[in-house]
C-alpha cells in the first residue's frame, strides 16, 4: 500500500485549531485549495490573541496567499497590536494585500488608521480605493475638503456624487487617470468632460497618449469642454504607444510555415492558407516525392513570404 506524502496530504484544518498549532494553520494558507485556505484563516481568527505573535511575525513572508490569510485572521481577533503592521502593509506590492489590509483595518475600528487610510483613498488601484473608502465609513470617518470628498466617492464609485463636486473635484479625478482599468480612466475623464474645468488640461492632455484606444478617444471629447483647443489635440494623440506588425515577423513566418504570417497580422484567412498548405505538401509529398515537392513549394512560400511582408508594411500603425 503506498502512503501519502506528508505534503500531500489535505490539512485537518479543526484538529489544528483545536491543537492551537499555529504554525499548522498557517502553512496551510498555502494550499492551492480556496476552501481549505479561508477555514484556515477563520481557524487563526478564533484563537484570538494567543496567536497574535506568531500571526504577525508571519506577515513577513512573500507568499501572499499566506499574507491574505493572516490578515483575515488578525480582522476577526481585531487586537490593536496589528494596526501598526497593518498600516505597513498599506503599501505592500500587492493590490489585493493592500486591499484586505484595508478592510481590516476598518474592522478593527482604531482611529491611528484614518489617516493612513485617507493616503490610500489615492491608491492607483480601483481595489484597494474602494477597500479604503469602506473601512473610512466603517470607522466613521466624514470627509472634510472637496479634495477628501472626491476622493472618498470616487473609492466608492459614486460618480454622480463625483460630479456633483464640481472643479473641486478635478485634482482627485486627475490623480484616477493613473488607474490601471481603463474603464475607471473613461468614467473619470467623461466627468472631467462634463464638470469643464479647465485645471483638467494637464490630465486631458496626458490621456492623449494612453495606451487603450477608447481612452484616447475619450479624452478627445473631453478636451475642447475643457478648454483645450482641437489644434492642440493631434500633437498630444502623437505621444501615444505606437503599436505596429513587423515586417519581417509577418514574412518569416509565413515562410517557414504559410498561413501563419497572415494570422499574425490579424487575417481571418490566414487559418485557411495553413490548411490549404498542409494538404497540398501531403499530397506532393506522396506522389512527387521530397525532393521534388520542396522545388515546387519553395517559391510558393518565397512569394507568401513577400506578400506578408509587403501587407505589414502597409499597414497603418494603431
Amino acid at each position: 500500500m503506498t502512503m501519502p506524502l506528508p505534503w500531500s496530504r489535505t490539512p485537518d484544518i479543526e484538529a489544528l485549531r483545536q491543537r492551537k498549532n499555529v504554525a499548522g494553520l498557517i502553512r496551510s494558507l498555502r494550499s492551492k485549495d480556496f476552501g481549505i485556505q479561508t477555514s484556515a484563516a477563520m481557524a487563526l481568527g478564533t484563537l484570538g490573541t494567543d496567536a497574535m505573535d506568531e500571526l504577525i511575525s508571519a506577515l513577513k513572508t512573500r507568499h501572499r496567499d499566506v499574507k491574505l490569510g493572516i490578515i483575515e485572521a488578525l480582522a476577526v481577533i481585531k487586537n490593536p497590536r496589528s494596526v501598526t503592521p497593518l498600516i505597513g502593509l498599506l503599501a505592500d506590492e500587492s493590490s489585493e494585500v493592500r486591499w484586505v489590509a484595508a478592510i481590516a483595518l476598518g474592522e478593527i475600528g482604531d482611529q491611528p488608521a484614518t489617516a493612513p487610510l485617507i493616503t490610500a483613498l489615492k491608491d492607483r488601484d480601483r481595489y484597494v480605493r474602494y477597500g479604503a473608502a469602506f473601512a473610512l465609513a466603517k470607522i466613521g470617518w466624514k470627509p472634510v475638503t472637496p479634495d477628501e470628498r472626491a476622493a472618498y466617492f470616487i473609492g466608492m464609485q459614486e460618480w454622480e456624487a463625483v460630479k456633483a463636486i464640481g472643479p473641486d473635484a478635478v485634482p482627485a479625478l486627475s490623480h484616477v487617470l493613473w488607474d490601471h482599468e481603463s474603464s475607471v480612466r473613461i468614467r473619470a475623464i467623461e466627468i472631467l468632460g462634463e464638470i469643464g474645468d479647465a485645471r483638467a488640461t494637464p490630465a486631458l492632455i496626458r490621456s492623449l497618449g494612453d495606451m487603450n484606444s477608447e481612452v484616447r478617444w475619450r479624452a478627445v471629447l473631453a478636451s475642447p469642454k475643457c478648454g483645450i483647443s482641437a489644434m492642440h489635440l493631434p500633437r498630444g494623440l502623437s505621444k501615444r504607444p505606437r503599436m505596429k506588425k513587423n515586417p519581417l515577423i509577418a514574412g518569416f513566418l509565413n515562410f517557414m510555415l504559410p498561413g501563419l504570417g497572415y494570422g499574425y497580422l490579424g487575417k481571418w484567412w490566414g487559418v485557411m492558407i495553413f490548411q490549404i498548405d498542409i494538404t497540398a505538401t501531403v499530397w506532393l509529398f506522396k506522389y512527387q516525392g521530397e525532393g521534388s515537392s520542396y522545388t515546387v513549394l519553395f517559391p510558393v512560400y518565397l512569394l507568401l513570404a513577400l506578400h506578408a511582408w509587403y501587407l505589414a508594411r502597409k499597414m497603418p500603425e494603431l
